[in-house]
């Protein structure tokens, strides 16, 4: 279930801002032509399918993560897997959605 489906837009607009202010990473796991068009500055890219070969790395960051792709189902994906490997990890959904809290 996505993080927008789990709580009302106050909730999920909250848990962007509490991630965001631990020092989230922000992984966009859209593909290149995606996000050659647009994305967040700062913000790691990795495309979906790359992730479980990157594990190893991405645990090495020691932060917090909002996953982000296009419409929020591949940042839902990366959110499952990277759960599930212990990661502390949250799906901020379309990459505009988060953008719109980067100073």
């Amino acid at each position: 279930m996505s993080l927008f489906g789990m709580f009302s837009n106050k909730d999920a607009t909250n848990k962007i801002e509490e991630y965001l202010k631990k020092g989230a990473i922000i992984l966009d796991v859209r593909t290149l032509p995606e996000w050659n068009e647009g994305h967040i500055e700062g913000s790691k890219h990795l495309v979906l399918n790359s992730i479980p070969e990157n594990i190893k790395s991405i645990k090495e960051l020691k932060k917090p993560i909002i996953a982000v792709c296009k419409s929020g189902g591949r940042s839902q994906s990366a959110t499952d897997f990277l759960s599930q490997h212990g990661l502390d990890v949250i799906n901020g959904g379309p990459w505009q959605n988060v953008a719109k809290y980067i100073n």
